[in-house]
């Protein structure tokens, strides 16, 4: 089996500013989702921060990653255009994308879905989240049963400003009563692209293991897929052209 390489990016901004949040990931969320990737002997992981040179997006960076996991929230802003437009090139051309919870409003999410996605309704109160697989036999919701909760978790609800999911897997229902869908596919290019609601950083999201079993999977799905090469501009015709018509005359 070939190795997938997987790079987590974060802004690593709250676990620096917020001591509840460093309390819960000391050395990051992005280290968190790490750290569980890592164990995965068919995933060859790296991560890359908001504060790095070009965000730790390189372009050699992008282009040694096959999945690229992208979480965001305060600093969405500092992003720069050009590293976004860097990752949209990339995910047109083949590689994954994982775009979670906050990043929901991120200039890459916003730009490869076309819409304002950061529009939705919110509360982080820490209500309980069930989150129900609608599409049992997706690669992303394999070793799940019909749902999953997570105790303590901000809410968002519909409206979610994205285009229709081509393949919706998992829809959430919180305490105070709202809906969200909250697994969302895409296919941008060849690209694939996966937003997955939860992770607010003031709750321990990310060390639950459903939730890492639900980002592991769509690792995998997100990966590359070899297929027909693709040419563009253009091109010499394959038959001469004109010949069928003189032939009719």
């Amino acid at each position: 089996m070939a190795v997938l390489k997987v790079t987590v990016w974060s802004e690593y901004r709250h676990e620096k500013e917020n001591p509840e949040v460093a309390k819960i990931y000391p050395e990051g969320i992005h280290q968190a989702i790490a750290d569980y990737l890592g164990m995965l002997p068919e995933l060859e992981v790296r991560t890359a921060t908001l504060d790095e040179p070009e965000h730790g997006l390189t372009d050699d960076v992008l282009a040694d990653t096959d999945v690229l996991l992208w979480w965001g929230h305060k600093a969405h802003g500092e992003v720069r255009d050009d590293i976004v437009e860097k990752v949209r090139n990339r995910v047109l051309g083949g590689m994954g994308l994982i775009v979670l919870h906050s990043g929901h409003a991120a200039k890459i999410f916003q730009q490869l879905m076309g819409t304002r996605t950061g529009v939705l309704k919110w509360r982080d109160d820490g209500e309980r989240e069930r989150i129900w697989v609608v599409e049992h036999g997706h690669p992303i919701a394999e070793g799940l049963g019909d749902y999953f909760e997570i105790p303590q978790e901000e809410m968002y609800g519909e409206r979610f400003e994205i285009p229709a999911p081509e393949e919706l897997v998992f829809i959430s229902w919180f305490e105070g009563g709202e809906v969200f869908r909250s697994g969302a596919c895409y296919r941008r290019g060849k690209g694939k692209i996966f937003y997955f609601r939860p992770g607010h950083e003031t709750f321990p999201v990310y060390y639950q293991p459903e939730v890492l079993k639900v980002i592991s999977n769509a690792v995998g799905w997100a990966a590359p897929a070899a297929g027909a090469q693709t040419r563009s501009g253009r091109m010499e015709p394959l038959e001469p052209i004109g010949k069928s018509r003189a032939d009719g005359q």
